[in-house]
Order: C-alpha cells, then structure tokens, then sequence
C-alpha cells in the first residue's frame, strides 16, 4: 500500500489513487514520449513523419481502387510489406521508453516505492506496443474504411482486416519487447538505435540468404524455417496459418503447425526477462 511521509512540505489531502494509478501513469508518460509530446519540435519529426510515411500507401491505394473500381489493398500483407519504416520507428523511438531513466540514474526513486520491476517493465512494454500498434492498424483501418466507402462490388474483406489487426497487435508486443530489451542494454541513445536496426538488418538479410544456401543443397524443408528469422515473417507464418492468408515471402513456403506461434512466445518471454533482469541491476546500482 502507498504511504506518504511528511518531511517538512505541506500535507497532501487528495486522493491517494494507489499502484495502478502510478503504474499507468508511467505508461502514459512513456507512450507520450514516443511520439514527443510535451517534449521540444524537434522531438515530433521523426515519430510523425515514419507515421505519414505509412499512411501514404494507403492514401493511394483508397484513391486508385475508387479510379479502377477494383479492390486493391492487402490487409495481411501491410507491415512486412512496410517492415523498414516500422523497423526505423522502433529503432528510432525505443531507446526514447528506457535510455532516459537509465542514463540519468533515476530508476531507484520510481522502484522506491510503489512501483515494482514488473509494473514499470509492463508500462514500458505496453506503452511501446500500443505505439507500435498504432502505427500499424490505424493505416489498416483507413483502408478499411475507404474501401467501404468505395463500395467496391462484393462484400468487404472485414476477416481479412480483423486478421491484419489482430497480427498487428502480435507483431507490436513481439517488436516492442525486443526493441526494448536491446535499447536497455546501454543508457546511450545513439547506441540504442544502432543495435536495433543492426538486429532487423542481420535479421532481414540472413533470411533469404539461409534459405538460398538450403534449398540449393536439397533441403527444402530446413530452408523453409530459415524465413522465420526475420520477426516480420515470423507473425506472417503465424497470420497465414491461422487465418489462411497469402504468404509474404520471395519464395518457397511457412512452415506449418503452431511452432511459428510458439516461437512468437518464446521470444516475447525472453525478452521481458531480459529486461526484467537489465531493470533489476539497474535498481541495485
């Protein structure tokens, strides 16, 4: 429970909101920061510009399906398509959830009291996941809403978009924690962006390369989980093997079964550990 201590300063006679206030509070705070509110201009260019960036596509795509009359948007495949603005949004605005606390040692005094590890590591990650969602499904559902607007013949593809939200959601916590998890390893801003985007970049190239190297020696079926390393196709495997969707590779196919969706979990588990564990020592520091 909250206690207040009177160390000379005038009496607090409000409400006494408890943990939960305090901890979403802290998610509220986080989540404006990345995108720079109630921080300086310049703070706001970047968030807001990747933001643009990812609306644009959808602008024109809504504009071009009401000139051709035939729909041309693809729910399922919008973030891996748009994968390196959601992957610069990441690298660019993670470090901005943990550096701060970190490099100017004030994590003690948020762990003092109420907050625990758990609560401010969940208000990191959830404020990061809902950024990340949102830059994800609020393009999905401009497009959505255009295209019922249009009014295209045949019914609207409200499964497919439903599925391209609710794998939005997926791939932001997944994003969101490992972005967080490699950002808190250094207090450094400069740092954190680096090993980010060095991550997706090892990711995205390794991928097709492993696959290549797999299949031209006969083994198709390892080649096939090479796909898996990028986290973007990673959530695909999982979006086409739950909703049947189109899969969004060069070549070659998922895996099948729940393995890819359990990789999603491992994953996620990891790296809320690890920044549970980087908080931890943070604290005894």
């Amino acid at each position: 429970m909250s206690e207040i201590y009177d160390i000379g300063y005038r009496h607090y006679d409000g409400p006494r909101l408890g943990r939960a206030h305090t901890t979403l509070a802290l998610g509220v705070h986080s989540l404006r920061g990345v995108f720079g509110l109630g921080r300086p201009a310049r703070s706001k260019i970047m968030p807001f510009s990747l933001a643009a960036v990812m609306m644009f596509p959808v602008v024109v795509s809504i504009a071009m399906m009401a000139l051709v009359q035939q729909r041309l948007g693809d729910y399922s495949g919008y973030a891996v398509v748009m994968q390196a603005v959601i992957a610069i949004f990441l690298a660019s605005q993670s470090p901005t959830v943990v550096a701060p606390d970190l490099r100017h040692r004030v994590l003690p005094l948020y762990l003092s009291r109420p907050v625990t590890i758990a609560e401010y590591v969940g208000a990191k990650v959830a404020a990061m996941t809902v950024a990340m969602f949102l830059l994800v499904a609020v393009p999905l559902t401009v497009m959505f809403i255009g295209d019922l607007l249009v009014d295209l013949p045949g019914p609207p593809p409200t499964g497919e978009y439903l599925g391209a939200v609710a794998m939005a959601a997926v791939l932001s916590v997944l994003l969101s924690t490992i972005g967080l998890a490699l950002a808190a390893l250094t207090p450094r801003r400069g740092l954190g962006v680096a090993s980010v985007i060095t991550v997706y970049l090892l990711s995205t190239g390794a991928a097709p390369m492993i696959f290549a190297a797999l299949y031209s020696t006969g083994h198709d079926a390892a080649a096939a989980w090479a796909w898996l390393i990028n986290p973007f196709w990673l959530v695909d495997a999982v979006q086409a093997g739950l909703f049947g969707t189109t899969q969004h590779i060069p070549e070659g196919s998922y895996p099948g079964g729940p393995v890819p969706a359990l990789i999603v979990l491992a994953l996620i588990a990891a790296a809320v550990a690890v920044l549970a564990a980087r908080y931890r020592k943070a604290a005894a520091q």
